[in-house]
């Protein structure tokens, strides 16, 4: 198992905890439910893919349940996300920002992860994509949206380029902290460009527009 870094490990902190906010801030948009369920929803949005890609690789119990941070991190974000809603809809560019970091963290740690539990390069790249969506599509699913990873602004993608850029530099024997910040950094862009031009993937012909 490897070592990340403090500087990711900072970054993956921040992810955690902005995740909890926006799948609590979703919950409460989308459902009626009380302190139990948006907080219940904003933690299983931080910590879901985390979960799942340690639970596949093997790696028990998951990093999630061997570091109190991440817990506490993932229910204060849902705790925030409750108590203030309303004056949080005006932050929402902000929460976007820390939204798209943690899904860059994510699939590069969650890729090079994958990889020191000895997979080859396709696994650890879809369990880096897995590792950063996969906690927001186990919070639509449970509310009864059809995940966003689906249909909204550049999200899988941007995820599956920085885990395939990360398994690129590891399988070349360059990985390290500035190799991770770069791959972070890439899917954080176009994550961004997506967010800011509405770009989303390819729809099949003669379909238009979006579902919520």
């Amino acid at each position: 198992m490897t070592f990340e870094p403090p500087l990711l490990l900072a970054l993956d902190l921040t992810g955690t905890f902005a995740f909890g906010l926006n799948g609590a801030l979703t919950a409460v948009r989308a459902a009626r439910l009380d302190v139990v369920g948006v907080v219940a929803l904003g933690m299983i949005t931080a910590l879901g893919g985390g979960v799942i890609r340690d639970v596949l690789i093997g790696s028990i119990p998951p990093a999630t349940f061997r570091d109190w941070r991440y817990v506490a991190l993932a229910a204060a974000g849902g705790l925030i996300a409750f108590a203030l809603s309303r004056r949080l809809e005006r932050l929402e560019t902000p929460i976007v920002v820390l939204d798209a970091i943690g899904l860059s963290v994510f699939a590069v740690i969650g890729a090079s992860k994958a990889l020191a539990f000895g997979l080859g390069v396709g696994p650890a790249v879809l369990l880096g994509v897995v590792t950063g969506v996969g906690g927001g599509t186990i919070r639509d699913t449970l509310v009864r949206r059809i995940p966003s990873v689906l249909h909204s602004d550049l999200y899988a993608i941007p995820a599956l380029v920085g885990a395939a850029i990360t398994v690129t530099t590891v399988r070349a024997g360059v990985y390290g902290l500035p190799a991770a910040l770069g791959a972070a950094a890439i899917c954080f862009l176009i994550r961004m460009l997506g967010v800011h031009y509405g770009l989303s993937a390819p729809k099949p012909p003669g379909t238009s527009g979006r579902q919520d």
